[in-house]
């Protein structure tokens, strides 16, 4: 038999002790453990056995890029997460993983997306649009609103009527903080049952998956072209000539959905709040966008344009990914560094200590946009993962930076920005999101 050797373990007691405070908000409890017992640390739980955290690069690279193989997605996603979301891109695992990446993949290559790129231009534009001048107000529901309009307008074009659209926004969302209540509290789960939370959360699912079918059956039934995600999907062969099943096509919509507005809204809301805290940041900003204004472009020339706009973009993602962490179960015995780990040990990278990590990042925890241009990025790029990395890699990678640079640009072409404090507040949930972060809208003169 192998002996198995882990890094520091943290006693489970620790854990025990504050759970209701991790429940809550698990960054102060790794980011002690990381300062005291190194940059990779194990705790033996009752619940999932083995789970080891890291913010180490080489242990993060081994287990989402040379070693995948070996490495497969948790039950948290793969069974718990599934079950709400669907067993689609970001939760299935393998053959079939590999099989539906290879199937969705082109629809997400860059030309393709550049088809796109009007369509996203114009749901920004309008939601822009509806932007209310004079008072401090509540970011995150703004961002969230135009990022949802961007992925429904992006995905079904104008084929979904707004209030259904409307009713799916708020399932995911009611989804979203049930799961991550069952993942956090695991002893709770009797509970949750006997009270009927389960069974209304399942409710939801179902009504959602509904929602999304009589979508596809609309679409399937109609012959209009439209240029958009779902078209680009129902169309996808695989390479017997098959094409995705109503089931397969609810499962990756409801991803596509989940993963592709929440993330950009918390993304949108750090963005604009660091650049509104940061002035210097902000003017240079307002100068290229003011610069790229005059030149009459379209959406896509305007995107390679803004360049150091998308440094700031970038730079918020490292300081703030809303993928903050990612985990892996070993399938068979691994050697990772001097650990011997055994099988269906949890592998945990914390993205958020990784981006923040002082032995990779000068000065990690400032807004320094400078970092990303191209004469410094060489050196830091092997550290940043907002996207995950490996073959499992955001399939939206190249979307989400070319709806975020846009929606920047429309912001600060019409409106000057401001906060009246320096302080953010984050709630690390699936995504890592926006606590109570209020800017002032102001139009330009």
């Amino acid at each position: 038999m192998p002996k198995y050797s882990y890094p520091n373990k943290i006693p489970f007691r620790k854990f025990l002790l504050m759970s209701a405070s991790i429940a809550k908000n698990p960054i102060p409890f790794h980011n002690k453990c990381f300062n005291n017992a190194g940059d990779t640390f194990a705790i033996k739980s009752p619940f999932y056995g083995h789970i080891v955290l890291t913010r180490e690069i080489n242990i993060v690279k081994h287990i989402l890029q040379k070693n995948h193989k070996t490495y497969h997605k948790s039950k948290i996603q793969t069974k718990y997460l599934s079950k709400y979301v669907g067993y689609g891109l970001l939760t299935s695992s393998g053959d079939y993983w590999l099989k539906q990446r290879r199937l969705i993949q082109p629809a997400f290559h860059k030309e393709k997306i550049q088809n796109l790129v009007s369509i996203i231009n114009n749901a920004i534009e309008t939601q822009v649009n509806l932007i209310e001048e004079g008072e401090f107000v509540d970011l995150y529901p703004i961002m969230n609103e135009l990022a949802f309009e961007v992925v429904a307008k992006s995905l079904f074009n104008f084929s979904a009527e707004k209030q259904t659209l409307k009713r799916l926004q708020f399932i995911i969302e009611k989804l979203q903080l049930f799961i991550v209540k069952e993942l956090r509290m695991p002893y709770k789960k009797l509970w949750y049952f006997l009270k009927g939370d389960i069974s209304y959360h399942m409710k939801l699912v179902k009504e959602s998956r509904d929602i999304i079918n009589t979508i596809i059956d609309q679409r399937r039934n109609s012959d209009d072209e439209h240029d958009d995600l779902l078209d680009m999907l129902l169309h996808a062969k695989y390479e017997d000539g098959t094409t995705m099943s109503n089931e397969q096509l609810i499962d990756e919509i409801l991803i596509l959905f989940v993963a592709g507005h929440e993330t950009t809204a918390n993304a949108l809301t750090f963005t604009l709040k660091l650049l509104a805290q940061n002035k210097k940041e902000l003017k240079k900003v307002e100068d290229e966008i003011n610069k790229a204004k005059k030149e009459s472009l379209t959406s896509l020339q305007t995107i390679t344009q803004l360049n150091y706009t998308k440094c700031c973009v970038e730079e918020s993602l490292r300081l703030y990914p809303p993928a903050w962490i990612t985990d892996r179960v070993n399938i068979e015995d691994d050697e990772i560094e001097n650990y011997v780990l055994k099988k269906g040990t949890i592998v945990g990278a914390s993205i958020y200590e990784l981006h923040r990590n002082k032995d990779y990042w000068s000065d990690s925890e400032d807004f320094k946009p400078e970092r990303f241009l191209e004469k410094n990025r060489k050196q830091i790029l092997q550290y940043y993962m907002p996207f995950g990395a490996g073959p499992r890699l955001c399939i939206g990678n190249n979307f989400a930076m070319y709806e975020m640079i846009l929606a920047v640009n429309a912001i600060m072409k019409k409106f000057n920005v401001s906060t009246d404090n320096d302080i953010i507040k984050i709630n690390p949930l699936i995504t890592l999101k926006p606590v109570d972060v209020k800017l002032k809208f102001t139009l330009k003169a």
